[in-house]
């Protein structure tokens, strides 16, 4: 029994998915009543976030996960840039329209202040890389050939997905602190490097018929006790409306004046996105891009009065 590239994507997908609903009880809540209303739960897209510096043996910036998408059949579509936030980003798509999309973006770290830029690259520079050799030849078999062995892909799927992790040491207290001031951006990824950001729910292809759209799934969710963000990106009808949940808590271990302690930091959000028709080359299809106003707003999300 052989596995094909688009199931062992699909399988890491998964696991992926598993792992982040056990670290956000709103998107584990917003799945289950999908669920209970007979309607389905789609992903849009997933988000990643990276430091386009060196780290250490993993690639940098974007390349650390575009790297591993190349063996899995995505392609890089679109390009943006997030001046004010020093952000540049590229989103990836798998001609299988039902594959996520991924959103991968990246802090230009050379553009923060010298001292900022110093206290990064002490953080990630001795960093390992996380993916064996022997996945590494699996995925490259998987490349060639379109699929690999079942026993083979399934013990690819677990080590890619302990990839998506923090892969640097755990981070000094103090520095998260003071880099947070800089970008809570920067201090997020020095916390949760190579963890999902976030998933988004595709309401397109939600299927329940009392929550038709965005706003009325927004207002349900929001009646079932799930925080939510106080308004819409985008105009009802504009080829993407997206919202999300409030971003969870989570205790993050840092090395404190003391040693090894832990302290109370957002870890992710559910972002859901509604997409709709647009004409290209005379045909109609579904905006699969991104806008850069909202996803600049959309980054704040894991922004509180706390950090």
């Amino acid at each position: 029994m052989r596995l094909s590239t688009n199931e062992v994507t699909a399988q890491l997908l998964d696991r992926l998915w598993e792992a982040y609903l056990l670290r956000v009880p709103y998107a584990k809540k917003y799945s289950e009543l999908v669920m209970q209303k007979g309607g389905d739960v789609v992903n849009d897209h997933i988000a990643f976030r990276t430091f386009n510096t060196h780290t250490g043996e993993q690639p940098e910036g974007i390349r650390a996960i575009k790297h591993l998408l190349n063996f899995l059949d995505y392609k890089p579509v679109g390009k943006y840039e997030f001046k004010k936030k020093k952000l540049t980003a590229v989103h990836f798509e798998h001609p299988d329209e039902l594959f996520p999309k991924i959103f991968v973006s990246q802090l230009e770290v050379e553009q923060l202040p010298e001292w900022a830029q110093q206290e990064i690259h002490q953080a990630v520079v001795d960093t390992p890389y996380l993916v064996s050799d022997q996945s590494l030849e699996l995925l490259a078999m998987l490349k060639n050939d379109g699929h690999i062995p079942r026993v083979a892909a399934e013990a690819l799927v677990v080590d890619l997905a302990q990839y998506f992790r923090r892969p640097w040491a755990i981070p000094k207290k103090d520095v998260v602190l003071r880099i947070n001031d800089v970008s809570q951006y920067a201090a997020w990824v020095l916390l949760h490097g190579n963890s999902v950001n976030h998933f988004t729910a595709f309401i397109n292809h939600q299927n329940v018929k009392e929550w038709p759209d965005l706003e009325s799934t927004c207002k349900a969710l929001s009646e079932a006790g799930i925080p939510m963000k106080e308004s819409l990106e985008g105009d009802k009808g504009s080829k993407l409306q997206q919202s999300a949940t409030q971003a969870v808590k989570e205790e993050v271990e840092v090395i404190g004046e003391d040693g090894l302690e832990q302290m109370s930091w957002t870890y992710a959000y559910y972002e859901l996105a509604q997409r709709n028709f647009i004409e290209e080359n005379g045909q109609k299809k579904l905006f699969s891009g991104f806008l850069g106003d909202q996803a600049a707003h959309l980054f704040d999300m894991t922004r509180t009065r706390d950090n």
